[in-house]
């Protein structure tokens, strides 16, 4: 459930947007500029949050009338092991301390839809039961409680946002789905589907989700939101969407299912009432962009 704290749209005074260099951290940064809100952009370069004097550094870059977001994460696809879930953890430590030592306006955690266990529900919710299957769900359940902790001992805003599979033409994680299908396509001409593609989910453009999030700083929301959009699609669609943004003959074949087949639908309810003006981009929509965009990136990078 999601409160806004604001009911009329408020501009931080700036934004702390750790995870600057990501591929949401980069969206956001262009839209909250396009609503004249001020970014103070924090990349891995600059601090590391995995390191010792993370938090005293963040501290001392904090400001008491400072919004606050937390994307910065090491992705499934660049790390699942052990070791991936304690610098993940680390991060959020580094984010807690530097809120005890320096309170900001407020907080946003940008988490994921993985902390939920879709085996127990066909229809899921912000009010669905956390249970981790994977070390990095589990690193998603334990970064939401540490920085709520910390910003509960100051009485701070905390609102956290769990989106769905994320896709766009900026991803660097190239996860199965929208962008994986759109890559392969334009560089080798094929599309690999597990199974037979019947798998459902739910697919956000970045955008959205830069939105959905933009909209909780404004309102200084506070409580939990799943960024999702209105409809579970299978894998087998999004391919045929890809291969019709494309418009040229692309093969699909298909791989082993290395996993059970499971589906996960989302009840928007939720994200409509706190958000009645907003309107996810339709699937098919975003793929076309994303298609155009990715296109016109390789042109401009050959031309140079």
């Amino acid at each position: 459930m999601l409160i806004h704290t604001f009911t009329q749209r408020i501009r931080p005074a700036r934004t702390v947007l750790l995870g600057a260099g990501g591929f949401l951290g980069l969206e956001l940064s262009s839209r909250l500029a396009t609503e004249n809100v001020p970014v103070r952009a924090v990349s891995s370069k600059e601090i590391d949050l995995t390191g010792g004097d993370a938090a005293e550094r963040l501290a001392a870059l904090f400001r008491t009338d400072d919004a606050v977001v937390m994307a910065a994460c090491i992705p499934p696809e660049k790390g699942r092991d052990v070791t991936a879930l304690m610098k993940n953890i680390r991060m959020a430590e580094s984010v807690a301390g530097a809120i005890l030592r320096k309170a900001p306006a407020h907080l946003l955690y940008v988490s994921s839809d993985a902390v939920y266990d879709a085996r127990h529900s066909s229809l899921l919710n912000e009010d669905s039961s956390c249970e981790p299957t994977s070390l990095y769900a589990l690193a998603h359940v334990a970064r939401e409680q540490s920085p709520e902790n910390a910003c509960g001992s100051h009485d701070i805003p905390f609102v956290v946002v769990r989106p769905c599979a994320i896709y766009g033409a900026r991803d660097t994680h190239n996860s199965y789905g929208p962008n994986r299908f759109i890559r392969n396509a334009l560089e080798t001409g094929k599309i690999t589907l597990f199974g037979d593609g019947e798998e459902r989910r739910h697919h956000v453009c970045v955008a959205d989700v830069a939105r959905i999030i933009e909209l909780c700083l404004l309102h200084r929301s506070v409580g939990t939101i799943n960024a999702v959009t209105g409809e579970a699609v299978s894998f087998h669609t999004v391919a045929s969407m890809v291969i019709s943004a494309i418009e040229r003959h692309i093969v699909l074949e298909r791989a082993a299912l290395s996993n059970p087949i499971t589906h996960r639908h989302f009840d928007t309810t939720a994200l409509i009432k706190a958000c009645p003006d907003f309107r996810a981009t339709a699937l098919s929509d975003g793929i076309a962009r994303t298609v155009f965009e990715m296109i016109q990136g390789d042109s401009k990078h050959r031309e140079n």
